[in-house]
């Protein structure tokens, strides 16, 4: 199955994250938003293919995961946005799944192999989709149950 059918179908069955992230960048370029949307889609499929149980996230979750993410903001100092924009979102400790999420600031912030043709937002847009990105994977942290032995190592001998 492509990855443009897998998206559409994690994407649909978060439907309300999808409501609060497209609501929160309305003022985003088609490209740039498009992008974004895929980056929410392959978080949503991380999730999903880390086993377990992932229900849908509800309006109780989307809002704590935004009054978290809105606390950090102003906690950590992350705005305005500079160039160590991602070093201070680093050094907010209580990230859920922070390797998630580091990998987000890589692509929209670090990643300097862009292609030709490749979408380059600015940096204030480029937060924009972090932060909701961030709200985004709180919300759906709150709402996953990882498989029994998730994350435990196996033995050499197993």
């Amino acid at each position: 199955m492509s990855f443009q059918t897998m998206a559409k179908r994690a994407l649909e069955n978060q439907s309300r994250v999808v409501r609060f992230f497209k609501s929160n960048i309305p003022t985003m370029a088609d490209q740039p938003g498009e992008v974004s949307l895929y980056l929410l889609a392959v978080v949503v499929r991380i999730f999903e293919q880390s086993g377990g149980k992932l229900d849908r996230a509800g309006a109780i979750e989307i809002e704590k995961a935004t009054a978290k993410v809105q606390a950090a903001v102003r906690s950590a100092g992350l705005m305005p946005v500079s160039a160590d924009f991602p070093a201070r979102v680093r050094s907010v400790a209580d990230r859920a799944q922070p390797h998630i999420l580091d990998e987000a600031l890589h692509a929209l912030f670090e990643r300097e192999d862009r292609k030709e043709g490749e979408i380059e937002m600015d940096p204030e847009q480029s937060a924009l989709v972090f932060l909701m990105l961030w709200a985004a994977t709180e919300a759906l942290d709150a709402c996953w149950r990882p498989a029994k032995g998730f994350g435990q190592l196996k033995s050499a001998e197993a």
